[in-house]
């Protein structure tokens, strides 16, 4: 069953804003009307509905650095509480006189306004949600961190944790009346429903993210079909609005979807414009306030009839025109007084603050990672510049016009990318992909210039790490044949903490408690996998794939010379490795192989097919690289140099190999690019074992 809504716009203003300005609305026929405004403070970073238990949640809380104040739907203030942390809040909830709050690390649980427990989280905290029902003895606080781990707590202590399939951004409570079951979204656009027990968890259902969308801002849930199950409503970051509805076997089945420009910054379902009619509320990173309604917004009318408005809309519009031209002759005002203030002898340069919402985000389907960018104002022009080899691939809803500049990356300092992206017009949100090239470190910096007056510009710095394309995981295949590197040194548990964060993504900056810890991780690229096992003075590397090894020995000394460290390096280099990873990367390159052939193929056999006027002439194979010739293009198209990439790992997997062995194999490589350019497996195989 499809839903049929439309959008409505009730007004645009800071929700919860970086002003720490409190704004309540009410509905009068169809209008947002202020009901109260709070003073303007430091920047609100989480807003709760709560109240006691059994009754209609709606005094409002709200977290500015390390304090929460409660107001009453009126406006009137009733809780000032100190949490006294060292962090501003970033995650909260409320459960009648029960306030659990998180700061990166930290959890803590008040019962009217009295600390009742604490907890210490191996890493950062995204969100918290608490489960009470009749089935649970205790209240159940689950914390969202960014491990890709939900962490079930019992009083201080750890009960168990929940591995999910993305880092959890947000958690939402499935059945507000109580229940077992929450809903997760990630970073990276999945969504799940996990039941909760006493001892253990077990995972009801998981929405993949097939279609690339963007990453999960909020959830709610809500009967908007109206068939007594409530829909799922969920907002991501690239500004799509979806509903899932639930079929026989409780599965949820999309059957809705509308793209907003910004990103949804909040979501909620109810009944909000006109009584009777169910709506779905949004807000938007610029803060537009905005309903898909089930209210029909057209009248119908057949051939020759005229559409005639109703009272309530046609003094909507002429309430609309009025503000536009209020709006307009403030315009024009500001403008002059600008001007006049500008060329004064007593004028001050004042430059233009603007916030930047950003996100670099490694993504575990085409091993790349996702650079989202979103202003609050129109933006006029990107910069990209990066000193290490990077690749821009293409993105289907990147509409801005880019160009690039010569680099000289032999310079001292030099650049390898130089990019300029010069967007539309009212274009507050770009989102563009880049792939690295594992070994190969630095900066990518991104210079954002609004269209804001005078001209001004922000740069953003994002870290391309040494194994840039690992990501965290929980677990490694023990039985494979395994390369390894060992450190010892007199140097502390956070030196050697601080040079792991430097090497690999997704490792939390803070130090971790205990004397030791062990970190696993998988590449996204090649599906090869690493573990590393270390403490004081001592640091072990495992992974199946040479070129790893050799990555982290190069980086880790580096970074060791540099604090004037002395290390006893040693290695265990497993042979069997290299033929494993040379299969690993075999499907990977004979599809690339393939689709390279195709390709050159296809301008030749159009020219066949107009000469001869039918294709019905050739071999199968030839007529369905024609018909796919499209695809074809479109997919070689997106994967810029990704034969090269391949030939490259191979490369360094040579070369690699023998590098431990004492030897140098760089003369031979112009015979293994010749092997790779007719190639078999066998041969390849062949060439690295008598090498």
């Amino acid at each position: 069953m499809e839903i049929h809504l439309n959008r409505v716009d009730y007004i645009q203003v800071a929700v919860a804003d970086h002003d720490g300005v409190l704004t309540c609305f009410g509905m009068k026929k169809g209008e947002a009307v202020p009901v109260f405004k709070t003073l303007p403070g430091q920047k609100i970073t989480r807003l709760d509905l709560g109240g006691a238990a059994g009754t209609l949640q709606e005094k409002i809380f709200v977290c500015s650095g390390s304090q929460v104040r409660g107001f009453t739907k009126k406006g009137k203030q009733f809780l000032t509480f100190e949490a006294n942390l060292t962090e501003s809040i970033n995650a909260m909830h409320v459960s009648g006189a029960d306030l659990f709050v998180c700061a990166s690390y930290i959890y803590n649980h008040y019962c009217d306004c009295k600390d009742q427990h604490y907890y210490l989280s191996g890493d950062k905290i995204n969100d918290i949600t608490c489960l009470s029902s009749e089935n649970l003895t205790r209240f159940v606080p689950i914390l969202a961190c960014q491990d890709r781990v939900l962490r079930v707590l019992r009083g201080s202590e750890l009960a168990y944790d929940i591995e999910v399939p993305g880092p959890p951004s947000l958690l939402e409570l499935y059945n507000k009346d109580g229940g077992e079951e929450i809903l997760y979204g990630t970073t990276d656009g999945k969504i799940g429903l996990v039941h909760i027990g006493e001892s253990s968890a077990s995972t009801k259902w998981e929405i993949d993210n097939d279609k690339k969308k963007g990453g999960i801002l909020c959830i709610d849930t809500y009967d908007i079909v109206d068939d007594g199950v409530n829909d799922l409503l969920v907002g991501r970051d690239d500004g799509t609005v979806e509903v899932y509805g639930f079929d026989s076997a409780s599965e949820p089945t999309l059957r809705f979807e509308h793209v907003l420009s910004e990103s949804i910054t909040s979501i909620q379902g109810g009944c909000v414009g006109k009584e009777s009619y169910d709506e779905i509320l949004t807000t938007t990173y610029t803060g537009w306030v905005t309903g898909l309604t089930t209210e029909p917004q057209k009248a119908e009318a057949g051939p020759g009839d005229e559409i005639k408005m109703s009272k309530e809309v046609q003094s909507k519009v002429e309430a609309l025109r009025s503000e536009l031209e209020q709006l307009q002759v403030k315009v024009l005002q500001g403008r002059e007084q600008y001007q006049q203030t500008s060329q004064s002898s007593t004028a001050v340069s004042a430059v233009p603050v603007f916030s930047i919402n950003d996100k670099f985000t490694l993504c575990q389907d085409d091993a790349s990672y996702t650079l989202m960018l979103e202003v609050q104002t129109a933006i006029d022009n990107l910069l990209l510049q990066s000193d290490v080899p990077i690749d821009l691939l293409d993105v289907d809803k990147n509409s801005a016009v880019v160009s690039f500049s010569e680099c000289d990356s032999e310079q001292p300092n030099g650049n390898f990318l130089l990019a300029t992206y010069r967007c539309q017009a009212n274009t507050t949100r770009l989102e563009l992909k880049v792939r690295s090239i594992e070994g190969q470190y630095g900066t990518l910096q991104a210079y954002i210039t609004p269209r804001l007056q005078p001209k001004t510009c922000q740069v953003r710095q994002y870290q391309i790490k040494p194994l840039s394309l690992h990501q965290r995981t929980h677990s490694i295949d023990q039985e494979r044949p395994m390369n390894r590197l060992s450190l010892v040194g007199q140097f502390s548990f956070a030196e050697i903490h601080s040079w792991v964060v430097f090497c690999l993504p997704e490792v939390p900056e803070k130090t971790p408690a205990g004397e030791s810890i062990a970190f696993y991780f998988h590449n996204t690229f090649l599906g090869t996998q690493l573990e590393a096992t270390y403490c004081k003075g001592e640091g072990h590397f495992k992974s199946d794939n040479i070129s790893t090894i050799s990555i982290l020995s190069d980086v880790l000394s580096k970074e060791a010379t540099k604090r004037k460290i002395n290390l006893n390096v040693s290695y265990d280099i497993n042979d069997d490795s290299v033929s494993h990873t040379l299969k690993m990367i075999h499907p990977k390159l004979e599809y690339q192989l393939m689709l390279a052939r195709k390709v050159q193929l296809i301008d030749a056999l159009k020219e066949l097919q107009v000469h001869e006027g039918t294709a019905d002439f050739l071999i199968p194979e030839y007529r369905n690289i024609l018909d796919e010739s499209n695809n074809l293009l479109v997919e070689y198209k997106k994967q810029p140099a990704h034969l090269e990439r391949l030939y490259g790992m191979i490369t360094d997997l040579f070369i690699d190999k023998f590098k431990f062995k004492g030897q140098n194999v760089k003369t031979k490589v112009s015979s293994l690019l010749e092997i790779l350019d007719n190639y078999d497996l066998n041969s390849l195989l062949d060439f690295f074992n008598e090498a």
